[in-house]
């Protein structure tokens, strides 16, 4: 079999360049996580996201409708809104307090009789719409007010993602966090995708599922993943689970599909879990995590941490330990497969600017990495093709 090769130039991992055509060309013009069902739950509650170069926000009418729009105010361009929260019953700019209801129809205009004595057509001078959509219990957003729909661009990878039902879940809030990276948002997605390294970087710390088994592919630009769990784990998995089952049985295995651009879920039998990747410059990424677990009662946990409590207390360990480790605050020793990673992302980040870095031959396992440094080509060169 011919060995398999890199479709990427260093350059595309290090320079503004290649940072600035993707934020303009892949995250400006692609669906881009923006939260949770759950986030904006009343009228008037709002949140708001970056997609590449545009700002966005999602906000719950008095219809009970959710709307997206650029969050741009029509007289100077000032942002209307931050974050996350909730306003009463408009969205004001505070730079000149133009006034927006919750539908961006433009309602008031300060001293708009002195100021425009001209006249001022205020129902051509609402907000700039965007599109807003759901999938299994996520808010999406696109840049793009006529963007084909999130069934249409998820729908063919949608079956192999497992059969969690994430809007029936509770949110974990002590694992929610946000973290950055010192390295391109395209290593932290080819690391995340590497089947290669799971037997060997995690070898300790990952060793509940049978990796020799993972099952995985594409559908267009989206990967997806399964694995079963390892003899020993499966053994007695009702009992080895850490917290309620959330999945019916007989699934088991863990889902881990990294969903085009930077989107990645892990889901097993007793969770669901996001990955949001957010590229920040050409050697920055920040990445998000949020934890759903089953809704069920304290006693439920308590029950299921008691019944497991045999498996996990003599479970994993550190990659490094003793002599082989650096000191206490050594990624390699730390025994959180979260830290490796970033280890590992942090290091090939660095490697990039030596003059003698040369990448090697990539190994079976390393297969979705080549396939997608080809989907980050293919929609660059898609969107750079003039329409008919």
């Amino acid at each position: 079999m011919t060995a398999m090769y890199h479709r990427l130039p260093v350059s595309a991992y290090t320079s503004q360049d290649w940072f600035d055509r993707e934020q303009a060309l892949i995250f400006s013009r692609s669906w881009r996580y923006a939260g949770l069902a759950e986030d904006v739950p009343e009228p008037g509650h709002y949140i708001a996201v970056q997609a590449g170069l545009n700002n966005l926000f999602i906000v719950m009418g008095r219809d009970r409708r959710l709307r997206a729009f650029h969050n741009i105010c029509r007289h100077r361009g000032t942002q209307l809104i931050r974050a996350v929260g909730k306003s009463q019953k408009a969205l004001t700019c505070p730079y000149h307090d133009w006034t927006y209801d919750l539908e961006g129809n433009l309602v008031s205009v300060p001293d708009e009789a002195r100021e425009y004595p001209g006249g001022l057509d205020k129902s051509c001078l609402g907000l700039k719409p965007a599109s807003v959509d759901i999938w299994r219990g996520m808010l999406f957003v696109h840049p793009d007010p006529r963007a084909p729909g999130l069934a249409e661009w998820f729908g063919a990878v949608d079956p192999h993602l497992g059969p969690h039902k994430s809007d029936q879940l509770a949110e974990y809030p002590e694992a929610r966090q946000t973290y950055e990276i010192k390295a391109n948002w395209k290593i932290v997605v080819e690391n995340y995708i590497d089947v290669y390294h799971l037997s060997h970087l995690h070898a300790n710390t990952l060793h509940m599922y049978d990796h020799a088994k993972a099952e995985y592919g594409w559908k267009g630009p989206h990967y997806h993943f399964w694995e079963p769990p390892s003899a020993a784990y499966a053994k007695d998995l009702e009992k080895n689970l850490p917290t309620p089952r959330v999945i019916p049985q007989p699934h088991t295995g863990t889902w881990v599909p990294m969903l085009f651009p930077g989107i990645g879920i892990g889901a097993s039998e007793d969770s669901w879990n996001l990955f949001i990747i957010t590229p920040l410059g050409p050697k920055l990424t920040r990445v998000e995590n949020r934890t759903k677990l089953a809704s069920a009662s304290e006693w439920e946990f308590s029950k299921q941490a008691w019944s497991s409590q045999g498996f996990w207390k003599n479970f994993g360990g550190p990659k490094y330990s003793g002599s082989d480790a650096s000191g206490e605050d050594d990624p390699m020793a730390s025994g959180d497969f979260t830290a490796e990673d970033i280890y590992a992302c942090e290091q090939q980040q660095k490697s990039l600017q030596s003059p003698y870095f040369e990448v090697g031959p990539a190994a079976a396992g390393e297969s979705p990495v080549i396939r997608h440094q080809q989907a980050v080509l293919d929609f660059l060169a898609a969107q750079e093709t003039p329409a008919p």
